[in-house]
């Protein structure tokens, strides 16, 4: 149950800090120059400084949204993006087809948080109870919070 709140307070964390937005001309040249090699394709670009984090909200391809925090030495500490459910790994789908087979996926995201990578999703139902669920790449149900 620790675990369980550690991460949830960890991936609410940066939902709560006060971002302030910024021009790109306010971001270091070392954080941009990581972006630009990275995401060279981005587009509808919004940069926002909190604490000492810098983050930069972008799309890539057929408007897949990323969001992405960098500290001052230009290292990604966090990378949230929309994927597909195709794009989940074999032990994730298993657990939903196990333990939510009559719910369907929406506003699916793999969330990198220093190096731990998560699935966060809402499972929603016509009949019943709506959920919001983090799982790691094994399957593991991290929170189940009803929607």
């Amino acid at each position: 149950m620790k675990k369980q709140l550690l991460i949830i307070g960890a991936l609410s964390l940066f939902g709560y800090t006060q971002a302030q937005d910024i021009s790109q001309s306010q971001v270091p040249s070392i954080i941009l120059n990581q972006f630009n090699a990275e995401f060279a394709k981005a587009s509808d670009i919004e940069w926002e400084k909190a604490g000492e984090l810098y983050s930069v909200e972008f799309e890539t391809g057929w408007n897949v949204d990323h969001e992405i925090w960098y500290n001052a030495k230009g290292e990604m500490v966090k990378h949230k993006e929309d994927i597909s459910s195709k794009d989940l790994p074999k032990a994730v789908n298993d657990k939903l087809k196990a333990d939510f087979n009559k719910l369907s996926i929406d506003d699916l995201q793999r969330i990198s948080d220093n190096g731990k990578v998560v699935y966060k999703m809402e499972l929603n139902s016509l009949w019943s109870q709506d959920w919001e669920v983090v799982m790691d790449a094994n399957g593991t149900v991290l929170s189940k919070i009803a929607d």
